[in-house]
């Protein structure tokens, strides 16, 4: 009777170790986590140096990400400090300088049209719903 009391004492105790275990393992420190911001590139195909006043030209952009998180939403502001013109996204309305666009794909194409004979130069960012950015210059030459 004695040895089977020490079995089942030794079986309770190895079940008490076992769960104590467990639960110090799984411990709030130790949380799985999943990382769903990750940083990216914008790669843009080669414009031209030179624009005529009126005349429009396409810039190709691409999001490039290190990771993969879908709900993961881009967009874009800029802003012109040299000459004057208008970007627009397709044929959307022109954007508004400053203003926050939402980005529905990661590849796209923008389309800037000259309304200056000076030299003209505006900023692009592109940002993410995590907070990271990039900033994008581009700087024409007047074309007669």
């Amino acid at each position: 009777m004695k040895a089977i009391f020490n079995k089942f004492k030794t079986g309770l105790l190895l079940l008490i170790l076992s769960a104590s275990f467990m639960l110090v393992s799984c411990s709030k420190d130790d949380e799985l986590e999943i990382q769903n911001d990750f940083p990216f590139e914008v790669n843009v195909m080669p414009i031209p140096k030179d624009v005529a006043n009126g005349q429009t030209i396409e810039i190709r952009i691409t999001i490039q990400r290190t990771g993969n998180y879908s709900n993961t939403q881009y967009y874009l502001r800029y802003f012109q400090f040299d000459g004057q013109g208008t970007l627009r996204y397709y044929d959307d309305a022109p954007y508004l300088p400053n203003d926050l666009y939402s980005l529905p794909t990661e590849q796209f194409r923008l389309y800037y049209t000259s309304n200056s004979i000076v030299s003209q130069a505006f900023d692009v960012w592109i940002s993410d719903s995590f907070g990271n950015e990039k900033q994008l210059s581009f700087q024409f030459n007047n074309s007669n």
